[in-house]
């Protein structure tokens, strides 16, 4: 096929991918109900008719964007046969998204403090004492295809090393296709995959372990069932999680086999890349049509509900009269099995740029649930998480300064 033809279809795929993210950002699929644009609102609000509006003007702009944006990637794609084409269109296109998230998040913000939307309203948080003393533990089971994966590449590297060339052959992606570009063989430009697998998979594993210990968004209304659900959300995101990892590693190792071998072939290049990238998306689209932001899609059995309910509201009533007194929070009724008569508090006031940024300095927790997409966000407000953020850029700035200096 035509490399002018499959560059402009290549963009194209890519702004249309691109452009339905940005399209389902606001529904339910990615984003929780009762937050629509970042704006916190009672359940009785989640349809009401401005959320709607504001929706339906936010999809419109990001439809035509998208459209403007695609031809643009096409067209580019076509005169300069690379896939860098696709960068400036792709950063208009989420410019105009941002703006328009923008004016929506006013628009709800005005709109719920005009119209006092919780007035009348018994606001409340709740939390469970046993995700801590009790959490969900790691899943280790399913780190050990990683390791299986990073034993071959070393067992692999190491018989092949003794008799490797002078320089290997590396593939890079540039603006106008991939390009090989040779190195001189050391011990650290040909096992340098097998770094990227080692740090990978331990940044990996750490990054589950934190998740595991985050702070739920538990909802103030039904705590037994929200409870239960969140530890079958952990539980599943960690697996998937580690999964992604495993799948990342066997590329890597397919990569390092084509370096060694020298095999400069584009059609084994593209399945050793493009399958584990099809593989990831599709854990990832599973997570979100299965799971849902917080676990939201996922449904509890009536007898586990149950079973859990009595515990679970008691530990949910003492959290509650004890999360924070100063915002006069009420204390959970459990003398209603079905629900506590409690709406989820509104905390707006710590959420910042269209319900993006999270910075609480009273609040202990490192990672909160994110209000946007599916996943978790840094509250901002805690030098811990400033901290860690800080080392983990640094950490990586200086990996990749360090492995752009082996094989420069």
């Amino acid at each position: 096929m035509n490399a002018v033809l499959v560059s402009s279809l290549l963009n194209a795929g890519l702004l249309l991918l691109l452009g339905a993210a940005l399209y389902a950002a606001p529904s339910a699929l990615l984003s929780p109900g009762t937050v629509p644009f970042g704006v916190r609102v009672p359940p009785s609000r989640a349809e009401d008719p401005q959320v709607g509006a504001v929706r339906r003007r936010y999809r419109a702009a990001v439809l035509w964007a998208t459209a403007v944006a695609t031809a643009a990637a096409a067209a580019e794609g076509a005169l300069l046969e690379g896939v860098a084409a696709v960068v400036v269109p792709g950063l208009l296109l989420c410019a105009v998204a941002a703006v328009m998230w923008l004016r929506a998040h006013r628009a709800l913000a005005g709109a719920k403090k005009r119209e006092q939307w919780y007035a009348g309203l018994r606001q409340g948080v709740v939390a469970d004492t046993s995700l801590r003393t009790d959490p969900v533990r790691v899943p280790w089971a399913w780190a050990v295809p990683s390791g299986l994966v990073i034993a071959a590449t070393v067992a692999v590297g190491a018989a092949v090393y003794p008799a490797l060339p002078d320089t290997l052959a590396v593939p890079t992606r540039t603006g106008d296709g991939t390009r090989h570009h040779e190195v001189a063989t050391t011990f650290w430009t040909a096992f340098s995959p097998v770094f990227g697998q080692l740090v990978g998979s331990a940044a990996m594993l750490a990054l589950v372990a934190a998740l595991l210990r985050s702070r739920p968004d538990l909802e103030a209304s039904r705590p037994a069932a929200g409870v239960a659900r969140h530890r079958r959300f952990l539980a599943t995101t960690s697996r998937a999680l580690l999964a992604i990892c495993a799948v990342v590693d066997v590329m890597l190792l397919g990569l390092s086999v084509m370096v060694w071998s020298g095999d400069r072939s584009q059609a084994p290049l593209f399945a050793v890349v493009g399958i584990p990238a099809l593989v990831t998306f599709g854990i990832v689209a599973g997570l979100v049509v299965r799971v849902g932001p917080g676990g939201r899609r996922l449904v509890e059995g009536q007898a586990a509900a149950n079973a859990a309910n009595a515990a679970d509201t008691a530990d949910a009533a003492n959290a509650a009269n004890a999360a924070n007194a100063a915002d006069a929070v009420d204390a959970v009724d459990t003398a209603d099995p079905e629900g506590t008569g409690l709406v989820q508090r509104d905390d707006d006031r710590y959420w910042y740029a269209g319900g993006t940024v999270y910075a609480n300095g009273g609040d202990p927790a490192v990672l909160v649930p994110s209000r946007v997409g599916m996943g978790w966000t840094l509250n901002l407000g805690n030098p811990r998480a400033l901290t860690g953020m800080i080392v983990v850029l640094v950490a990586a700035g200086s990996a990749a300064l360090a492995t752009a200096g082996l094989l420069a």
